[in-house]
């Protein structure tokens, strides 16, 4: 998926300043701040936080608590909870959006396409036949179809249900 919008996220920080701190580091830390960073739900080795900059509707990551790069460093238990949380992601989006189909998982390392490379997270981008459109290639942009705080509203519903 080729995405030029996303390098402001990707290589700056506020003011175009390099990031000092882990982007998800922070939001591990700052649970007063989860409506602002957009998590939807924690659990205990992990938590989910809609993209700021998605590739579609819906588009969401699941971030280990671990600061790590290292893919094989993750515990049984990480690893599993990572797993149960992308089914419980994939049911809440079935069950609010209904998409046709999801691309489900992580660039490990920056050759691979890894934005945030220090600190591994999945991603989860629910998909429908026909959903790829032209405005990327021709000006720059992606056409979202509805806010990304009206979704994270509907996902915590979801998840609180699961």
């Amino acid at each position: 998926m080729f995405s030029p919008w996303r390098s402001a996220y990707i290589d700056t920080f506020k003011g175009g300043e390099k990031r000092k701190t882990c982007l998800f580091c922070e939001m591990k830390k700052n649970r007063k701040a989860d409506q602002k960073n957009l998590v939807v739900w924690r659990g205990k080795n992990c938590f989910v936080v809609m993209n700021k900059y998605p590739y579609n509707s819906g588009h969401v990551l699941i971030v280990p608590y671990k600061h790590t790069a290292d893919f094989l460093s993750f515990l049984p238990e990480e690893y599993k909870e990572i797993m149960a949380t992308a089914a419980r992601s994939i049911k809440a989006l079935q069950a609010f959006s209904k998409p046709e189909g999801f691309n489900f998982g992580a660039n490990l390392g920056r050759v691979a396409g890894a934005g945030v490379d220090k600190h591994i997270h999945f991603h989860i981008v629910p998909r429908w036949k026909g959903d790829v459109n032209f405005m990327p290639v021709l000006a720059d942009i992606k056409i979202i179809s509805e806010s990304i705080e009206t979704t994270r509203k509907a996902l915590i519903k979801k998840f609180k249900k699961l």
